[in-house]
Order: C-alpha cells, then sequence, then structure tokens
C-alpha cells in the first residue's frame, strides 16, 4: 500500500509528456552505452553483473519471474531519450513521465505490429520495471551509489469505453537527468535496431561511444571488452565471437580490425568507415534518399571477393588428354560399359574432330590387323571406317 501511494504521489508531481509524432534521429544515453547494463542474451539471466574499475561501479540484480532486463530491452530506454532530446531541441517542455501507444515505440525501433511484438514489448517493460541497478557513475560524494530500476513504473492506458489507449511509464530520474542537464547522448545509425546479435548491439554502442569521429579510430584489449561486456560466456568463446564480428563487419559506419601488441596482447581495432562514424542515408529500396538524421553519407565501391590470377592469358588446349580417352577402339569412351546411342555418336564425332586425316591413314592398317582392342580387350571391328 505505502509503495502504490508513493507512485500517486510521483505521478501527481510530474507533467504528463506525450511523445511526439514523426521519424527522427535516434539518440543513446552515453553511460548505457560505455558501460555493462543489460544482458547480451535473450535466454533468462538471473546472474547479477558486478562491474568496477577505478571510481565506477557498477551492479545489477534481476528478479527470478522476468530475468535481467535486455540489451534489446534497452530500445525502450532509446526511444525515451530521442523524445525528450527531441521536445528539449524543439523548445518544449519534457517530463520524466512519459505517455505514448505500443504502435509508437515498436515502429521507432523497428518491430512489427503483431499481437506477439506487443505481448514482447511488454515483457521488455516488465523486465526493465524489475531489474535494478547500483551504481557510483555521476555521484558527487566518493562511495555513494545511487539506486534505481531502469522504470519506475508503467501502465496501460485506456478510454472512456475501456478501450486500449496506449501506456504510461515513468523513466528514472538518474536517466533523465543525464539526458537533459547533463546533455550526454549521442545519435547512432537507425541501422543499429538491424543488428540481432546481442554482442554486436553492444560492441556497436561501446565503438560508437569511444571511437566517435576519431579518424585514428580506438583500440581496446580483448580481455578488457570481456570484462566490460558482463557477458557469461568464458573468455574462450567470446573471443571467438569477437573474431567473428570482424570477419562479419556488421557494424554501421564503422571498420574493426585485429591487432597484436608485440605478440602478447589480442586488440580489437576500430575506425570510422571513410571518416564517418554514421551513415547518413539509408538505402531503403526507394528512388529518393531517405535522410536518417546523422551526417553525410558514405558509400564504398565492395570488396572483390574472389582472388584475381597474375596470368594474361590462357593456357594452351590439352588435347592430349582427348587424343587417350578416345583411342578405344569401342562405340564409347566408356569401352561399351552402359554407352547410350548418344553417347556413341557423340564419340564418334569427337573422334574425326580429334584426328587427322593423316592419323586416320596412318592408324587404318594397324586397326585392320587386330581383332582384340589393346586397351579393353573386347572385340573390335573388323571394317573400319
Amino acid at each position: 500500500m505505502a509503495a502504490r501511494h508513493r507512485s500517486q504521489l510521483e505521478r501527481g508531481q510530474l507533467d504528463l509528456f506525450r511523445a511526439l509524432p514523426g521519424a527522427f534521429a535516434p539518440r543513446d544515453a552515453q553511460d548505457l552505452m560505455a558501460y555493462p547494463f543489460f544482458s547480451l542474451s535473450k535466454t533468462h539471466r538471473i546472474a547479477p553483473i558486478d562491474f568496477a574499475a577505478g571510481d565506477v561501479s557498477i551492479r545489477v540484480e534481476a528478479v527470478p519471474d522476468h530475468g535481467m532486463a535486455t540489451i534489446w530491452d534497452a530500445d525502450i530506454l532509446i526511444w525515451a531519450a530521442s523524445q525528450i532530446v527531441e521536445a528539449r531541441d524543439a523548445g518544449l517542455r519534457t517530463s520524466r513521465f512519459m505517455a505514448a501507444t505500443p504502435y509508437e515505440i515498436l515502429r521507432f525501433v523497428g518491430r512489427g505490429t503483431s499481437v506477439r511484438d506487443y505481448q514482447r514489448l511488454k515483457a521488455a517493460l516488465d523486465r526493465l520495471q524489475s531489474t535494478t541497478v547500483s551504481t557510483s557513475i555521476r555521484q558527487p560524494a566518493e562511495g555513494r551509489r545511487h539506486r534505481f530500476s531502469w522504470i519506475n513504473e508503467w501502465k496501460e492506458r485506456t478510454d472512456r469505453d475501456g478501450r486500449p489507449a496506449g501506456i504510461e511509464l515513468i523513466v528514472p530520474d538518474w536517466f533523465y537527468c543525464a539526458i537533459v542537464e547533463d546533455a550526454l547522448v549521442l545519435t547512432i545509425d537507425r541501422a543499429y535496431f538491424e543488428l540481432t546479435g546481442g554482442l554486436d548491439r553492444w560492441l556497436y554502442r561501446l565503438v560508437r561511444k569511444h571511437g566517435g569521429r576519431q579518424h585514428a579510430g580506438w583500440r581496446f584489449d580483448f580481455r578488457h571488452l570481456h570484462l566490460k561486456s558482463g557477458s557469461l560466456s568464458p573468455f574462450k568463446r567470446f573471443a571467438f565471437e569477437l573474431r567473428d564480428i570482424i570477419r562479419r563487419q556488421p557494424l554501421p559506419g564503422y571498420t574493426l580490425f585485429l591487432e597484436f601488441d608485440a605478440g602478447v596482447r589480442t586488440l580489437l581495432a576500430f575506425e570510422p568507415a571513410c571518416g564517418q562514424p554514421v551513415n547518413p542515408f539509408v538505402p531503403s529500396g526507394t528512388r529518393r534518399h531517405v535522410p536518417s538524421g546523422t551526417g553525410r553519407s558514405c558509400f564504398q565501391e565492395p570488396k572483390q571477393g574472389l582472388t584475381l590470377s597474375p596470368k594474361t592469358q590462357n593456357r594452351a588446349p590439352n588435347l592430349d588428354s582427348n587424343v587417350l580417352t578416345l583411342t578405344c577402339c569401342c562405340s564409347a569412351t566408356s569401352c561399351g560399359d552402359n554407352a547410350s546411342p548418344f553417347q556413341s555418336a557423340t564419340d564418334r564425332l569427337i573422334r574425326k574432330a580429334a584426328f587427322t586425316c593423316d592419323d586416320a591413314r596412318r592408324r587404318a592398317p594397324e586397326r585392320a590387323g587386330a581383332a582384340v582392342c589393346p586397351r579393353c580387350g573386347r572385340s573390335r571391328p573388323t571394317s573400319s571406317r
């Protein structure tokens, strides 16, 4: 009862911010891009995330009923950050208390709008609300921690007739202050929502945060990346998946490399493709470019998939193999074994083309004198054509 009273009190103190219509550039919070806050797997995760590096400490805990919020669930936070930044830039009043329709959220993050997609959205909201975070990030006093859930509360709205009218949610103050007061947001490529792998998504956010627009790129040690990911996979498996990502190059706007530091450490290096970290235009199959709210476009000629031979001339035709194959006296190259009439007729035409007139005159006495084929041992015709 006390928790419900606090919830009603919080809702009464906040102004309702209705989601803005239209498509605009997605934005992401930098703190969420740089540190392990989410599960990288779609499986039900209960094991907490413990991360400590310097003055930064993070602990993420989940409840058994819902499990930990995943990196796909974080798309809702990207939608919320994008809405707040867009409204702030337009001079509108924003709030942590937000209202929208599931359709608007699903379309913004590139999802479908089927009944199953609506159910998955509700499950994601449950995981975001039940996952708790304790962190020292952006805390002025040393040793202090801020504890919160990704969504303080959410509920489904209905109209006067009891029909669904959208959802309402309240984002935490820690998240809202990072967007509005500290302006710790970055524009991301809309192609991010098309990445299907959890490690792919996490790596893109990390690369976007650290790589930025630096032409020289950035480098990370494999073991440090394993620590920052919060993944439950053993390091050997994690390193294998990183190498596979380098092979596939799925990150929009960035090129990945594999480097070795004095032959001891394995490094992941990345840099903006063509000097641009984000592709500005999203090819959609239409006749005109569809702007995604980012910088200029960067189109590259695809790399050659085949290794070309250095030779400039074709090799001489190998006619000896034809002679060896067709010198048998039988009517087919298989010495009569399962040879069809069509094969026999074809072989005779090939033999006529392969042998010159001189060869025919020279071989005629030889054919007339022998009664058995010297190659296959079968009886051959007594007359030659």
